[in-house]
Parts: C-alpha cells; structure tokens; sequence
C-alpha cells in the first residue's frame, strides 16, 4: 500500500491505494498499479463562488485558446465583478454566441483546440495537483446549430488509469526498467535513486498521479508517466521514468479508446 498527500483543487487530501501486482499482461509481464481508487469528484466551483458568478453584471476573463479562423475563443474567468473565482468559471464564445460553464476548473494553465473536421472542441483541466502530482480531465464539447456549447463527454482521470493498468507492464533487471504495452517493449530507463532502499519488492510501479493531454495535434493524446516506489519513503520517484504518449478517441456511443503507446518524444 501507498499513501502520499496532494491538493485537490487546493484542498490536501489523503489518498491510499492497494497494490495489483498478481496481474500480468498476456505476456507474463507485472502490470503497473493505479493510485487512484475511483473516479474523481466533478468540477464544481464553491457555493459563494457560484452565486457571485450568477448575479455578476460583468466577467474579467484571460484567454485559454483562440482560432480567429473558426470565430472561436476560449476563456478562463478571473474574477466576477470585483470577486475572485478562485479558479473556477470558463467561456466558449463561437461567433455570436457564448456559453458559460461556471463549474469548470480554470487553474493551472488549462488547454483547449478545436477541430473543424469534426466540429468539436477539446478542454483539458487539472483536476488534482501537488508536488510530483498533475492529474488533468479532459472534456468532449459540441456546438448547436446557434453554436452554444455544451459537454458531450468527459474523460475521468481514474477511467483513463484503470485502461492503463490492464496494458502497461514492466520488467527490472538490476537498475533498468522495461516498459511494454501489451507485451511490445515501448521504453527503458535507468534508476539513478541510491539512498531510498532499492525498488519496493511488491510493488514498485505505479501510475495516476501524473495524467495529462497534448492537443496540439488534430487528435489529443494521453500524456502518463509511471512513478517508482522503492523501499524507504511514502511518495511516488519520477525522476528517472519516462513519458508515454497514446492518441485518445471516442466513439459514437461516448466510449474511449486509447491508441497504442510509445515513449514521448
């Protein structure tokens, strides 16, 4: 068992997880095991944040994305009048029209792209954040035939973690770790830790405390890094472990499918 302290939307929490190394990929690989033990609570803004937000007669807001080609913009509400949002509140404008959703988390630089193809609009927040932990949601948006938004899907963080989990495997051999998905070597890295004890002889991978997006592409992709735990200490190492990268998609029927994965480049 693991525990370790992070802030959830700025509130410290404790969370615990149980290890799942009797899990083998079908190549007799120890699967990674997932921190995260359910799914994440929704966004949603404190009660006096809500209702300043509700009477406010005038929105300050800082920009998130603009494409001047499609008339979109995305914005990031700051403050309601001369009250702070404490983080909460965006903005999708896409012509003439604005939707406003007061309960969407706006704080450590969220990212957003739309994609004219398929009309849709991707937003990624940070759901839980803290030292060595960055774990964002991501958002599915669709447009009306006024172009008002609304969320067609949202991407649970712990949804995302329970997929991996049944894919990514592991060997270690003396200080080098192999990673595979599904049993095709995808990365290897070196652990420079000397003083923590050694890797944890249970369980010494972990993954759900570093889960982020890249949408800089036409497809988003799934940014994971896999944490070590090693004998001595109670949080997660990164300093060694790679990034893996996968394309994200979805089906008609809301269903997420992640694409092969690889290491970042």
């Amino acid at each position: 068992m693991i525990a370790a302290i992070v802030t959830l939307c700025g509130c410290e929490v404790l969370f615990c997880s149980c290890k799942s190394s009797s899990k083998t990929t079908e190549t007799s690989y120890p699967l990674v095991a997932g921190t995260l033990e359910a799914p994440l609570q929704p966004d949603s803004a404190p009660a006096k944040v809500m209702e300043a937000m509700e009477r406010a007669t005038r929105y300050h807001n800082h920009e998130i994305m603009s494409d001047t080609a499609h008339d979109l913009c995305v914005e990031a509400i700051g403050e309601v009048d001369t009250t702070p949002t404490e983080g909460y509140g965006i903005v999708v404008e896409k012509g003439a029209a604005s939707t406003s959703f007061l309960n969407l988390g706006n704080a450590r630089q969220p990212k957003a792209r739309y994609d004219a193809k398929t009309g849709t609009l991707w937003f990624a927040n940070c759901a839980m954040w803290g030292t060595g932990v960055q774990v964002e949601r991501l958002y599915l948006m669709r447009f009306d035939k006024n172009n008002k938004a609304h969320i067609a899907c949202t991407i649970d963080p712990y949804d995302i973690q329970q997929q991996v989990c049944q894919r990514l495997g592991y060997s270690i051999e003396g200080e080098q770790v192999t990673l595979y998905d599904g049993g095709r070597e995808i990365a290897r890295a070196t652990n420079t830790v000397s003083d923590m004890g050694g890797f944890d002889s249970e369980q010494p991978l972990w993954i759900g405390e570093q889960i982020e997006y890249d949408l800089s592409g036409d497809t988003p992709r799934l940014l994971i890094t896999p944490g070590v735990k090693f004998t001595t200490g109670l949080v997660l190492t990164y300093d060694d472990m790679p990034t893996l990268s996968a394309p994200i998609s979805i089906d008609g029927e809301g269903k997420v499918s992640i694409g092969e994965m690889s290491e970042r480049e």
